[in-house]
């Protein structure tokens, strides 16, 4: 069973995370062949949208933070691999979905608000939660974030790392679209289909328009996540914030 399962239908290319267990958790390889489909989609004539979902009940928790290490493995080339992936969504000249199947945490959420639409389930939820282990956030999320619902929003998301509903998400403008749980599945079919047999050029055009007006500072949000990331990862609160979630208690920050 593959950790990203790939499927194309109807025009549509489906990039399933799929490692329920560890509630879709980021691996390296996944990112690496995320960004591979994601790039190949320019220049497939058989693939109009592309769609980003999860299995089980989660998207995404983020990077995968598991065992003793995850400080080693949370380095600035983790920062580095997830910027490429928002770049590649961003970059996009065709409609990208994410299917917010369940919570979307980190890089996770991250990566869902880089998407043109973000149709969720009633039961999901996000969360910034990099604080609570010490690190700012990163993926271009204080760009993306901040682009969808003003310094005041952004700011409580990504200092107090509050978990939000589906609904609060929509009533703020990080979602697109809410759907109970049991019209999930035919709510973002039915939106993908439009897409996939809507006008592609007209897509592109309206995608790049709208990405250069809202997300023009992304690439200036890129460099400074990296590098004030780069000092985070290299500081006792960010050991301790990674212990401690680890072993899933509150982190106990120094300051140093």
């Amino acid at each position: 069973m593959r950790d990203l399962e790939v499927r194309l239908e109807d025009g549509a290319l489906w990039l399933r995370l799929n490692r329920p267990e560890q509630f879709n958790a980021l691996t390296g390889e996944m990112v690496i062949e995320a960004i591979q489909q994601l790039r190949g989609a320019v220049s497939r004539e058989d693939v109009r949208v592309v769609v980003l979902t999860g299995t089980g009940d989660a998207f995404s928790a983020g990077a995968d933070l598991g065992g003793a290490d995850g400080q080693v493995k949370y380095d600035a080339d983790s920062v580095d691999a997830a910027n490429r992936v928002i770049r590649a969504i961003t970059e996009l000249d065709k409609p990208v979905v994410c299917g917010l199947n369940g919570i979307a945490a980190g890089v996770g959420m991250s990566v869902a608000l880089a998407c043109d639409l973000v149709v969720a389930a009633e039961s999901a939820a996000l969360t910034l939660a990099f604080t609570k282990i010490g690190l700012m956030p990163d993926g271009g999320a204080t760009a993306t974030v901040a682009a969808s619902v003003g310094r005041a929003r952004a700011m409580r998301l990504a200092l107090l790392s509050d978990l939000i509903s589906a609904q609060e998400a929509f009533d703020a403008g990080l979602v697109s679209h809410v759907f109970a749980d049991a019209a999930y599945a035919e709510g973002l079919g039915k939106i993908v289909r439009r897409l996939a047999s809507g006008a592609p050029l007209a897509f592109a055009a309206t995608k790049k328009a709208v990405n250069a007006a809202t997300l023009g500072g992304l690439g200036e949000a890129f460099a400074r996540e990296r590098a004030d990331q780069s000092l985070l990862l290299r500081t006792e609160d960010v050991a301790e914030g990674m212990k401690a979630f680890t072993e899933k208690r509150r982190a106990e920050f120094k300051g140093r």
